[in-house]
């Protein structure tokens, strides 16, 4: 019999899930949308998704459990708590719904903190004790992985540095309410952001003129800077500028042995990867100088969410907290 973890992963836009076996091989990967603003509707779409693909495996399969990476994800009480990206407000039972429709073990966490325990099980952080994972997407999430362990934090919810202030007093506007957040200066939304105020602030001539807010993404900004814009080159600098800033004053809570940076904003490789390490070297307090890397993750990003979340499961088996039938 094929023994499986079910990995959700879910995004503002869209709820990517998984099959995934015990090697963290993904078997078959889809989506539905996360639109529907009745939770028990949604999770009624979700289950005869999966179950649906569970079917279509074609032999028998028993499912171990299921792991679910969500923003706002709280571990300790497997909550969804004010996500201010998803359609549903206040504080949402998730674990316990999706257990009582599968009838088997459901962990959730924060989708940075499932994208951390994917890199230390499967990718790059294998065999390391202490490291940081920076997911950079629509916001920016992170996970501390500290002595071999991920910090949860008394309520559940350590390890929000997208939220951190870089502005003190003032700064961008961030979804969660507060000004200057982190993430509106570092994520793929913030680097938009930093490109028309480019724009609006410098009157510099730039074929990302022709694109709307909307319609711009990360991808355009970095074709748009490989071939020289300067407002796209100067976007880069500025955010890794950030970056490697707060990511400095980071290292020293927990002194890890490696930061992997992660997301879509992380495809644009070097354009991203050399700012942020010249201003993470130049402001790190000396003794950390030189010893810390900055690395891509070593997962597919295209499955990256799914096997993070599948983690969740999988770590439990390997400490036998949940024993297979």
């Amino acid at each position: 019999m094929l023994e499986l973890i079910v990995g959700i992963d879910i995004g503002g836009t869209s709820t990517k899930f998984g099959l995934v076996d015990t090697s963290g091989k993904v078997l078959m990967h889809s989506s539905i949308a996360t639109d529907n603003p009745d939770i028990e509707g949604y999770i009624g779409e979700l289950t005869t998704a999966v179950k649906r693909a569970v079917d279509d495996i074609g032999e028998s399969v028993e499912l171990l459990g299921v792991g679910i990476g969500a923003p706002n994800g709280n571990y300790r009480k497997g909550t969804i708590e004010d996500a201010p990206n998803l359609p549903w407000s206040g504080t949402i039972p998730l674990a316990d719904m999706l257990e009582k429709q599968f009838n088997i073990p459901t962990k959730l966490t924060n989708d940075a903190n499932a994208a951390a325990m994917g890199e230390m099980m499967f990718g790059g952080a294998k065999g390391m004790r202490d490291f940081i994972a920076i997911t950079l997407g629509t916001g920016l999430g992170s996970g501390f992985v500290a002595n071999g362990e991920l910090i949860q934090g008394h309520d559940g919810h350590a390890g929000e540095l997208g939220h951190i202030a870089y502005k003190i007093g003032g700064g961008r506007l961030c979804k969660c309410g507060k000004k200057g957040c982190l993430e509106t200066y570092v994520s793929a939304t913030g680097l938009k952001r930093t490109v028309y105020k480019l724009l609006a602030d410098h009157h510099m001539d730039s074929e990302l003129k022709r694109y709307s807010f909307d319609e711009l993404n990360t991808k355009m900004v970095a074709d748009a800077a490989l071939n020289g814009d300067k407002v796209a080159k100067e976007a880069f600098d500025y955010t890794g500028k950030v970056l490697g800033a707060k990511l400095a004053d980071a290292v020293g809570h927990t002194s890890p042995e490696a930061i992997f940076i992660m997301g879509g904003l992380a495809k644009a490789g070097d354009l991203i990867f050399k700012p942020t390490i010249k201003h993470f070297e130049k402001n790190l307090l000396h003794i950390f100088q030189g010893k810390i890397k900055i690395l891509p993750s070593e997962l597919d990003s295209t499955h990256t969410p799914i096997i993070g979340a599948a983690s969740l499961i999988l770590e439990d088996i390997k400490n036998q907290k949940v024993v297979p039938a």
